[in-house]
């Protein structure tokens, strides 16, 4: 069974982890998710422990547990398909003309300031 563990220290080692968990059963896998630039813990890891029995005892023992002045969070763990996606994200980046460049369309600076006099204010 996958478990989630959340709410983890950012001093928490997958060493604590699987001594946390390994009270409850046999452990595979401890996987601390780390931040992909920078390599710090994000706070949250997996366990995989193959004896559902053992798992559901681990859930219930060590979820709302204190873990290095943090209460974890711990439940099993949901597939990616079925978790909701959050917002954010980033966006297109603009139109493109095909030719790696972006079009000057509505709205875009390109140089004329956006505006359909190209950029100059005409005195009447």
């Amino acid at each position: 069974m996958n478990i989630y563990v959340g709410n983890l220290s950012f001093n928490a080692t997958e060493g604590d982890i699987r001594q946390a968990f390994g009270a409850h059963g046999e452990v595979s896998t401890v996987s601390l998710i780390k931040d992909q630039f920078t390599g710090r813990p994000r706070g949250f890891a997996f366990v995989e422990m193959p004896n559902a029995g053992e798992a559901n005892s681990a859930i219930a023992a060590l979820n709302g547990k204190e873990m290095q002045g943090r209460n974890l969070v711990v439940n099993e763990a949901q597939p990616r398909a079925d978790r909701p996606r959050m917002g954010g994200g980033g966006g297109g980046g603009g139109r493109s003309n095909g030719m790696g460049r972006r079009s000057s369309g509505p709205g875009h600076r390109s140089g004329r300031g956006g505006r359909p006099d190209g950029g100059h204010r005409r005195e009447w």
